[in-house]
């Protein structure tokens, strides 16, 4: 069994290793494409969201933004054309946020690059079978 320092070492080597890794790759994502991590983040969930829109409350929530923090995020959002707002036709309490033309494509660019950026940065010093072991334990 792991002794206590042991168990507190492995988890600060996984927040280490998560909080290099994250920095570098918005660091990037930022230099390429003038994306905040939010932004990044709601254009990611978007993307992959069948039919490319989500209510505005779901968004925030699984973004962990605060109502205020998303409001703020989609305005600038909305003003760079990347979302817009629709109202649910059959329920006005809700909104949804709607990738536009130029959202959907800045959204596969950063996604491509996301990717190519994780390939150099974890995929190639870990090798695929760990990766997938990380990935796994951490799904876990």
């Amino acid at each position: 069994m792991a002794e206590d320092d042991e168990i507190v070492t492995w988890w600060g080597l996984v927040i280490e290793g998560y909080l290099a890794t994250q920095d570098k790759l918005m660091g990037e994502i930022a230099e390429r494409f003038g994306l905040a991590p939010a932004t990044f983040d709601i254009l990611l969930r978007l993307v992959r969201t069948p039919g490319h829109q989500m209510p505005m409350t779901r968004l925030a929530t699984e973004a962990a933004l605060s109502s205020g923090g998303f409001t703020k995020v989609a305005d600038r959002m909305v003003a760079a054309g990347l979302i817009r707002r629709a109202p649910n036709p059959r329920d006005r309490r809700v909104t949804y946020a709607c990738l536009t033309d130029h959202g959907r494509e800045v959204a596969d660019d950063a996604r491509r690059a996301c990717a190519e950026i994780l390939r150099r940065r974890v995929l190639e010093p870990l090798g695929p079978a760990a990766s997938e072991a990380l990935a796994e334990a951490m799904r876990t």
